[in-house]
C-alpha cells in the first residue's frame, strides 16, 4: 500500500497548477487522499483537492490531467476526485518545497 501511495503522490507532483510553476501536491491543493485496495488486488483512490481560487476555470483541467495520469499506473481501478473549497486554499498551505519553488 505504501508503495502505491508513493506512486500516487508522484502523479500529483507531475500535475502543475497551469498558472503557477508548481505541482498540485506542493502547492497543498490536495487536501485529502486516500488509497483502499479492492477485491479484484487493484487499488481504489479518492482525492479532496480545491483550487487556488473558486473562480479558477482550470479545475477541470487539473483533474482530468491528473485521472489520465493516474490510469497509466496498471494497480489503479477506480479515480475519484472531488473538489471542495472548504477551507479556501491559502499560501499558508504550501508545503515547504513549495514555498522553497516560489521562493515564499
Amino acid at each position: 500500500m505504501e508503495n502505491i501511495k508513493k506512486q500516487v503522490i508522484e502523479v500529483l507532483q507531475d500535475c502543475n497548477d497551469p498558472e503557477l510553476p508548481i505541482d498540485l501536491w506542493n502547492l497543498g491543493l490536495i487536501y485529502d487522499l486516500k488509497i483502499a485496495e479492492n477485491e479484484n488486488k487493484k487499488f481504489d483512490v479518492s482525492i479532496i483537492m480545491s483550487l487556488t481560487t473558486p473562480g479558477c476555470s482550470m479545475g477541470g483541467f487539473m483533474m482530468d490531467e491528473i485521472k489520465t495520469k493516474l490510469k497509466m499506473l496498471e494497480a489503479i481501478n477506480l479515480i475519484d476526485i472531488q473538489l471542495t473549497f472548504d477551507p479556501p486554499w491559502s499560501p499558508e498551505m504550501l508545503t515547504e518545497a513549495g514555498k522553497e519553488k516560489l521562493g515564499i
